[in-house]
């Protein structure tokens, strides 16, 4: 971390506290429990009791905030003993909890005071309260389990944001307003996309017609894509053994994920969370040469995952969802091309679908965390994905704890429209798996190796990456992955035989259309093919009918354009094949 971010951190944490003191002076009876910074902000999470805050509170608090953050010169930082803590939190049970886990662990405790508000508190402040903490704004309330557990009491979430000029504040909130209108849950309702609802379940995803359109868009695009790059294509079932998973290690590591067995005939079996060891099965088919490799499959996979239901968002986070999912079986000395391979075709993916500024983070194992394997073969791994990224001049940074629970992996992170970041496609080099399986190629002497796996899927989760889309496009697709392509309009009911005519040429041309002869004015017609982003209306009137041509307006552009049928359908078979964005 850097000055300028920890300056930052620093400043949000600090505003963490005099929200809090802000919350403790209006609600007295409140029992506070932790506010760190975040990624654009903070939150703190309270216990109101019976007592409901909501965003309509925000003036009041915000009011307090301002008033408090005069006095407040400076953090003082006082140490104390864990009786001492005790004391001075005897009517908070969160407090209590954390000073009980601080102090068992050895830690001492600190308590930070500003004005007359005191928090119990590891540290990280800005230096002048009083003239730093001006420029913040409360953002929205959100429930929240204490310490993230569904077993623990919900708590109320109250997030803002802080930032040193009111300027780069002023800009944030101008974001999140445009964030707002291309929120993916928004656009999806009013583009008929996708739903979710209750009856099907959290975190379950309904395509509709037009959403399953773009769907089938990207993944026919893939499988062509992937064909081209040796990749051969496989189906595997929705659930499986749970010995399968006892011996892959994802029981071991990865259960908390995963659903709860289920009894067949009385043998256990699991839904699959991925497609590993699936994947493997089509490896051990038969014995395998070393001129059979690199070999490399790919499915377009369905997998289910359970995340808990504060977590879900919309498309972003769901309990079912659908990887474009492979994997490479190779020799060693075939690794680092391999893994070119996939990010070469990730950065043309990216380019395709209008992405153009990302970078890489490279997880790698934290003594935190449990994973697979021994010492030696996580420095192989490691060591080959260094080299394979030295190798791509791509822009990577190293984060520890993000590696996958079998190898170090590779995420890209690309930035949208609004320069949001998000984390999408995924590169692992695995060592471990192979292993666990017993997996064996006989090299050119004979003599039987162990591949290595790489496990990739370049856009993460369909679902996912569909929620990152919207928003980017703000649900205006490019004519490739537009639902409607193109919607047939005629000015007068008069108009309508011709119309048809045209909408049955471009049909049969293969292009997607829509017909509006609803007894509407032309103009509300337009604006209500505006409204659900059509690239292209097609106007159909007296002066087209006897000219034999078509009005075209294209989206975001004022003026119509003339011209024959043939030549429009010509112009629009170009710009899907080149996948203009």
């Amino acid at each position: 971390m850097d000055k300028k971010e920890e300056h930052l951190n620093n400043l949000r944490h600090s505003c963490a506290h005099l929200l809090a003191a802000a919350v403790m002076e209006l609600w007295p009876q409140t029992k506070r429990t932790i506010g760190p910074a975040i990624e654009d902000g903070f939150y703190y999470d309270f216990d109101f009791g019976n007592t409901k805050v909501s965003e309509n509170d925000f003036p009041a608090i915000e009011k307090k905030m301002h008033e408090l953050a005069k006095n407040w010169k400076q953090f003082e930082r006082h140490e104390v003993s864990r009786k001492e803590a005790e004391k001075e939190f005897a009517d908070n049970i969160y407090k209590q909890e954390l000073i009980e886990e601080f102090a068992s662990e050895g830690q001492g405790l600190t308590v930070y005071q500003a004005g007359e508000f005191r928090d119990l508190c590891r540290g990280g402040h800005c230096p002048h309260p009083s003239s730093d903490l001006k420029h913040f704004k409360l953002l929205s309330v959100a429930g929240a389990y204490w310490r993230g557990s569904e077993k623990n009491k919900m708590l109320t979430r109250i997030y803002g944001t802080c930032f040193p000029t009111k300027k780069e504040l002023d800009a944030y909130l101008l974001l999140q307003e445009e964030a707002k209108k291309r929120d993916h849950r928004k656009l999806g309702r009013q583009l008929e996309l996708f739903t979710m609802n209750s009856e099907v379940g959290q975190g379950i995803t309904i395509w509709l017609p037009k959403g399953s359109i773009i769907r089938k868009e990207i993944e026919d695009y893939m499988v062509q894509e992937q064909t081209k790059l040796g990749f051969q294509h496989v189906y595997s079932p929705h659930i499986g053994q749970k010995s399968l998973w006892e011996k892959s290690g994802h029981w071991e590591i990865y259960r908390e994920k995963m659903y709860a067995p289920m009894d067949v005939d009385g043998v256990e079996y699991l839904v699959k969370p991925m497609t590993c060891p699936m994947h493997i099965q089509s490896y051990e088919f038969r014995p395998r040469s070393y001129r059979d490799l690199p070999y490399r499959i790919a499915e377009t996979a369905s997998v289910y995952r359970y995340e808990k239901s504060g977590e879900l968002t919309g498309l972003l986070r769901v309990r079912a969802f659908t990887q474009d999912d492979a994997h490479i079986f190779c020799t060693p000395e075939q690794t680092i091309d391999e893994f070119l391979s996939v990010f070469t075709f990730i950065q043309r993916l990216y380019t395709v679908f209008g992405f153009t500024d990302y970078r890489v983070r490279l997880g790698i194992r934290s003594s935190k965390e449990k994973y697979l394997g021994n010492d030696t073969l996580w420095m192989k791994a490691q060591e080959k994905a260094v080299q394979a990224l030295n190798q791509a001049h791509i822009d990577y940074f190293i984060s520890e704890g993000d590696a996958a629970f079998y190898g170090p992996k590779a995420d890209f992170l690309i930035k949208d429209a609004l320069g949001r970041e998000w984390q999408c496609g995924t590169v692992q080099i695995d060592f471990m798996l192979p292993e666990r399986f017993a997996l064996t190629y006989v090299d050119n002497t004979g003599k039987e190796q162990t591949p290595v796996m790489i496990h990739r899927a370049p856009l993460g989760s369909l679902e996912r990456f569909l929620a990152i889309l919207i928003e980017h496009y703000a649900g205006a697709f490019p004519l490739w992955l537009s639902p409607v392509q193109v919607v047939v309009i005629p000015i007068a009911e008069r108009h309508t035989e011709a119309a048809q005519k045209v909408y049955e040429t471009l049909r049969t041309a293969n292009i997607r259309t829509e017909i509006d002869t609803k007894n509407e004015p032309m103009q509300a017609k337009i604006r209500n093919h505006t409204l659900q982003k059509a690239p292209y209306l097609a106007i159909i009137g007296d002066r087209e009918i006897e000219k034999q041509t078509v009005s075209i307006r294209k989206r975001g552009v004022k003026e119509l354009q003339v011209r024959t049928l043939t030549d429009f359908i010509a112009r629009l078979r170009i710009e899907i094949e080149e996948k203009t964005n």
